[in-house]
């Protein structure tokens, strides 16, 4: 999953780069989404782990 949201990042910065704006911004969203995911998903894999 982080690996996805790595990707999109990567894809909004080199269409930024280029001045794709409406690209830029879906994948920068896509990246946000994916790593907020990922994120709420390593805590509560970090959290049940210890139990």
């Amino acid at each position: 999953m982080l690996h996805y949201a790595l990707v999109f990042l990567v894809i909004a910065i080199i269409a930024a780069v280029f001045g794709f704006g409406g690209i830029a911004g879906t994948a920068a969203g896509f990246a946000k989404i994916l790593f907020f995911a990922f994120l709420i998903m390593a805590v509560l894999s970090f959290l049940f782990k210890r139990k």
